[in-house]
Formats: structure tokens, C-alpha cells, sequence
């Protein structure tokens, strides 16, 4: 009950929100927006052009100049500037600002609503977008608006490219006016699948799609071993328990109290004789960061890799709360670049490219 409370509180919150936008039936990968005629300004009048107005068109027409030779080397010179402080941070521990945590909201469905004519919308949302076979689909719809809607919708759970039916169910009336509710589940087999649900609205059908992704089961998170440093790490060991043997690769951000510190990553191949990945964040995340009380784990994310080109990666999510630890002592942790020959290599280019010009 609390589930579905959350979830309505948030279709309530969506709908109330925004102009209308609807989902491309042909990309099932990324949403297709469109703002409505209705909200689009009326263009001004048309005036006549000024005499001014030739010549100005004239020398509008010529190529524009190119930047100097200084406006080239300066350019040069920033980018390889910007080139050698990205290569202080290793690549399985770079720093995270406060915004880039934010666009990272995990395994998040962002609602999408459908404009209807006289200004009413019709919107769906789910808790979430990847779900593990055998998951219960939570299903919340919304239509606002002066239309005469039906007693009850329907949604069916589709494969995109053959349009075949995998599961469906009926949507009830949730308790106000225009909002309803139901549930799928997810037991067919793992991939992308599109969530159609439909309406009669004013005695014509009208259908709403969303995407989603059914995931096979992947394993089990353990909770955290001790953490500890080595070598300018603080080391964080995560317990997972493979269902299957393969390589994953294991994604996590760390904050420092409500701060944001640094994504994590690593791969490692599991075959069930160690169920310990073991995630790193580098001292220059973590140096001058001793007093900041306890850490955290949030938006933890595995990937099994594919075994063969054409295989999917399939995704499993740890605990919606995270992992909360107190760390060990870090004074030992300093702001050291980590050593990269490759990387040194192609700042010291960048560099020599600037100072030729």
C-alpha cells in the first residue's frame, strides 16, 4: 500500500507539472518531446526592411575572419590545461559535483504526458524502468482535463518489433477523480518491451506508451566488508553473490556526509570463488576529508557484460537506501595525481601543439 501511495503522490506532483509531451512510438530508447501549437507565442508583425538593410545583408554574406594565430594557441593551451587536471583522478574514481549527482537519479522512470485536446493530459509513471524478472509492475495513470473518460483503461506489456502481447491487466479507478491504477508482472523473458495503456476518451481510444526493460536476475548484494586504505585508496569492499559466472562491472557514488565525493567503478569476473568487489576512491577525491563523519553509498548499479558480441548487458541495482559506513582514518590519503604514462604522454602533446603557435 505504501508503494502505491508513493507512486500516486508522484503521478499527482508529474501532472500538475509542465506542458504536454509524448513519447515517440519508433525510439523505445530515448523520449521524443514536443511542445504544443497552443503554447507557442503568435509571431509579431512583419515590418519593412530599412534602407540599412541591404548592405547589412551584404556583409553578413562574407566568410567569417579566422580566429588569430593567439586565439588558436590560447584555445590550444586551454585544452590542454583542462586535459592534465583531468588526468590527476584515475578512471575508477573521478570527482562528482553536486549537479552531475543530481542528472544521476539511477533507475529512475521519468513520467510522460500526453496532451489531449482542450488542454488535458494523460499520463503514466512507474517506479521505476529496469525491472528483475518476476517483479511486480506497479502501473499509476492520469487524465486530467474537460474529456469524458471511461470507467476503467488498460495496460498490455508489448514486444516493440513484433507488437506481440506478453501480459496485460486492467486499470481501476484509484480513489480521485481521473486516476487509476494496476498491476503487471514482469515474467517474460529479459529485454525492452513497450507499456501500452490505453483510455476512451470522449468514445475514442486513446494510447499512451511508455518503455521499459525486463532484467534477469543477477545476484545478491551482501552488505559491506571493512573498509580500509592501500596505496592512496580508500578501498571499499562490496559482497555480491553471482547468480551466474562472468565479468560485471560494478558503479557507485560516495558522499562524504550529504556531500558528493566521487563516482566509483570497477570490473571483475565472479565465478563463486570470491563474492567481494572491492571499489576504490583515489586520495585526491578523499584527501582533506577526515572530519566529515560518515560516508555513503548510493546509486549502486551492476552490469553483467556480454560473454559475445550481440549479447545485451543486463543491470541489477543495489538497495534503494545504500550503504552507509564510518571510514577508517584517511590521513594517510593525499592529493596526489595518479600516475598514468599514457595519459602523461598526451598532455605533454597538447602542451607542445599550444606552444607552436
Amino acid at each position: 500500500m505504501a508503494r502505491k501511495v508513493l507512486l500516486l503522490l508522484t503521478l499527482v506532483s508529474t501532472s500538475v507539472l509542465g506542458m504536454g509531451y509524448f513519447l515517440s512510438a519508433e525510439n523505445h530508447r530515448a523520449f521524443r518531446w514536443l511542445t504544443t501549437l497552443a503554447s507557442s507565442p503568435s509571431p509579431g508583425p512583419l515590418h519593412p526592411a530599412s534602407a540599412a538593410a541591404p548592405a547589412e545583408a551584404s556583409a553578413s554574406q562574407h566568410s567569417p575572419e579566422p580566429p588569430s594565430d593567439n586565439a588558436l594557441g590560447f584555445m590550444l593551451a586551454s585544452v590542454a590545461e583542462q586535459y592534465a587536471q583531468s588526468t590527476r583522478y584515475p578512471p575508477w574514481s573521478v570527482p562528482l559535483s553536486a549537479a552531475q549527482a543530481r542528472a544521476y537519479q539511477g533507475n529512475h522512470f521519468e513520467p510522460v504526458a500526453l496532451p489531449l485536446e482542450g488542454g488535458g493530459q494523460f499520463t503514466v509513471t512507474l517506479e521505476k524502468y529496469r525491472f528483475t524478472r518476476g517483479d511486480t509492475i506497479l502501473v499509476a495513470a492520469a487524465l486530467q482535463g474537460p474529456q469524458v473518460v471511461g470507467r476503467s483503461l488498460t495496460a498490455t506489456l508489448e514486444k516493440p518489433a513484433s507488437r506481440d502481447t506478453v501480459a496485460s491487466a486492467m486499470l481501476e479507478p484509484a480513489g480521485a477523480p481521473g486516476y487509476f491504477q494496476g498491476e503487471l508482472e514482469a515474467t517474460a523473458e529479459p529485454g525492452e518491451y513497450r507499456l501500452i495503456v490505453e483510455a476512451k476518451i470522449d468514445g475514442r481510444p486513446v494510447r499512451h506508451a511508455s518503455p521499459l526493460t525486463i532484467e534477469p536476475y543477477l545476484g545478491e548484494f551482501g552488505g559491506l566488508g571493512d573498509p580500509y586504505v592501500s596505496n592512496n585508496n580508500l578501498v571499499i569492499p562490496i559482497r555480491f553473490s553471482a547468480a551466474q559466472p562472468g565479468f560485471y562491472a560494478i558503479s557507485a557514488q560516495l558522499y562524504a556526509g550529504q556531500q558528493p565525493v566521487a563516482q566509483l567503478q570497477t570490473e571483475q569476473r565472479l565465478d563463486g570463488t570470491s563474492d567481494t568487489i572491492n571499489l576504490r576512491a583515489h586520495g585526491t577525491v578523499l584527501a582533506n576529508k577526515s572530519d566529515t563523519g560518515q560516508f555513503h553509498l548510493r546509486n549502486i548499479q551492476i552490469r553483467q557484460l556480454p560473454a559475445r558480441p550481440g549479447d545485451r548487458t543486463h543491470y541489477g541495482f543495489g538497495p534503494d537506501e545504500g550503504y552507509t559506513f564510518t571510514p577508517p582514518d584517511l590521513d594517510d590519503l593525499t592529493d596526489t595525481p595518479a600516475a598514468n604514462p599514457e595519459s602523461e604522454q598526451r598532455a605533454a602533446l597538447l602542451r607542445q601543439l599550444a606552444d607552436k603557435f
